[in-house]
């Protein structure tokens, strides 16, 4: 492979400042950013269902898969601090392809995982209304009308910039913060009004060993622990990023483990693991800690609030970063200029902001057509992280095998460490495509995942040569 030359300074001057976009994300925005992007509140209810199995299977998450991820993001940024982040480092690993292919895949998961929290919106205002809105997540209508009102309030938001933006994430940050605290307290509001008999299990108890738990496993080692890598694709957005992405990842990183072991205790002392809600196990925790009536009620809504908070604030950014990847690759005019035209004053994307709105309202609307909220939820999470996953091997792969300039400034020990997150990563991928709740039917649940990230890359590697021929 010829030698990609790794020069961030030279970069950043053609791909940031020639464009002036500005620069309005401090530390304390991309530490929250991160627990936004990374604690997600359905993973502790996926969890919850290894039993008192879940605080070894977390730890041995952390160990084979966050430890490498964090390090990767670490020492790529430092290497490469340019808006784009993943696609930039696998542009410059692996060429032209090897990038536009990463930046595919990661703006498919992007679009993916939007509507996938979008989706389970209606599912989160059904656990604040009570019983009697257990309707709405099943009705297809009622539930694409509250995702397209939510769809236009992220496009008008991300229209307007990070100026914006950023204090949606904050606030969304701070909410899920909250929620954790929240729930991390819950069992000792159960001892004291006698809900439950025993407080967190936190002992660790060896899991059981069959398919489902290896699928279950798998989606906390990826799905639950992704995302740290995320806040780089607004590199040159973010003060000196070099330095202050790596602090976010530093301060965030202890903050998101607890918040997965406790949290997950919590939610396994009330509710049971045949009865988990996938979709909203935090909402169901507090209803069945804190009940339908009295103070209880009032502080369970509270929390569900947070939760709708978080969710619409990690809808925001990951909406936003998603507009972003375009713009990045149309720099090194690898899709067309039309997705690089910038707003005159806020300097933000429009055209790639209104495409990505579109393809949201599509993929939810496809995804939901003929199958249970349950399964949906699901079938949209595993294809989007797929999706994702792809670009996590190139991401461990780029210090391993990349480009000879790339190599040289990677330590010895930061190749054998992308190593073990290669393979905890490719595992994942293997593993996502058997479900763990109940679906329609397994093998056209499989065949969907497997089939939708086939096309997609065949048609992505259509597009760019198309691309190439007429460059």
């Amino acid at each position: 492979m010829a030698d990609v030359e790794v020069s961030s300074e030279a970069h950043l001057s053609v791909g940031t400042d020639d464009h002036k976009l500005h620069r309005r994300l401090g530390v304390w925005d991309l530490v929250l950013a991160q627990v936004l992007c990374v604690v997600g509140s359905t993973w502790v209810g996926v969890a919850a269902g290894l039993g008192r199995a879940q605080t070894l299977m977390w730890i041995a998450a952390m160990a084979v898969f966050y430890l490498p991820m964090a390090a990767a993001v670490i020492w790529l940024n430092r290497a490469m601090p340019l808006e784009g982040g993943l696609y930039v480092w696998a542009h410059r690993a692996f060429g032209d392809l090897g990038g536009f292919l990463t930046a595919w895949n990661l703006w498919v998961y992007g679009i993916a995982v939007t509507a996938t929290i979008l989706y389970a919106t209606p599912t989160e205002i059904a656990y604040l209304i009570g019983p009697s809105a257990r309707w709405l997540p099943e009705n297809p209508w009622a539930a694409f009308g509250i995702v397209a009102l939510i769809v236009a309030a992220l496009t008008v938001a991300a229209i307007q910039g990070l100026e914006l933006g950023k204090w949606i994430h904050n606030v969304g940050g701070a909410a899920m913060l909250a929620v954790f605290l929240g729930l991390i307290l819950l069992p000792a509001w159960g001892l004291a009004s006698g809900r439950i008999h025993e407080g967190m299990a936190l002992a660790p108890v060896l899991p059981e060993m069959n398919l489902r738990m290896a699928s279950m496993f798998g989606q906390m080692l990826f799905g639950a622990l992704c995302g740290l890598e995320y806040i780089a694709i607004f590199a040159g957005e973010s003060r000196d990023p070099a330095r202050t992405i790596a602090r976010s990842v530093w301060i965030a990183s202890p903050a998101i483990c607890l918040m997965f072991i406790l949290g997950t205790s919590s939610v396994a002392a009330f509710v049971p693991r045949g009865q988990l809600d996938f979709i909203a196990p935090i909402p169901q925790a507090m209803r069945a800690a804190l009940g339908q009536t009295g103070v209880g009620n009032v502080l369970a809504i509270v929390a569900i609030v947070l939760v709708e908070i978080r969710l619409l604030g990690a809808a925001s950014l990951l909406f936003t970063g998603i507009t972003r990847l375009p713009m990045a690759v149309g720099w090194d005019a690898l899709v067309p200029e039309w997705f690089t035209r910038l707003d005159d004053k806020r300097k933000t994307p429009v055209n790639s902001i209104l495409c990505a709105a579109a393809l949201v309202l599509v993929m939810v609307g496809l995804a939901s057509a003929g199958v249970h909220a349950q399964e949906t939820n699901q079938l949209l999470s595993n294809a989007s992280l797929t999706h994702y996953e792809l670009t996590y091997l190139v991401m461990f792969a780029a210090p391993i095998a990349g480009a000879r300039a790339l190599r040289r400034q990677m330590p010895l020990w930061l190749k054998w460490v992308c190593g073990v997150g290669f393979c905890s990563t490719l595992f994942s991928l293997l593993i996502s495509v058997f479900p763990f709740v109940d679906v329609v039917n397994p093998w056209v649940y499989g065949g969907k995942i497997l089939g939708t990230v086939v096309v997609s890359n065949l048609i992505a590697v259509g597009f760019y040569f198309l691309r190439m021929r007429d460059r």
